[in-house]
């Protein structure tokens, strides 16, 4: 239980920390700054489980962990993350 519980708070702090990264380099979304370290944090628990799939399907090694934290971020909050004005009724 131990050796799954370590990499995944880990995977999870890491995710945390790149959605603060995200924040302070003043990425879109700036109204929620909560939200940053949230998503990052749900993006590596996520991330952390692709990887653990990944790895009993295909034997992934363990340095894809880190790339998928850092790809689930970039996604969340890039591509697919908050917009500027979301909510805002435009006239």
């Amino acid at each position: 239980m131990l050796d799954l519980l370590i990499p995944l708070s880990l995977a999870a702090a890491f995710g945390a920390l790149l959605g603060s990264l995200c924040r302070l380099t003043r990425w879109p979304g700036r109204e929620r700054p909560l939200l940053f370290p949230l998503v990052g944090l749900v993006a590596g628990i996520t991330a952390f489980f692709i990887h653990l799939v990944l790895n009993w399907v295909t034997g992934a090694p363990a340095w894809w962990l880190p790339v998928l934290v850092v790809l689930q971020v970039w996604l969340w909050l890039g591509p697919l993350g908050p917009r500027r004005g979301l909510g805002r009724h435009r006239k």
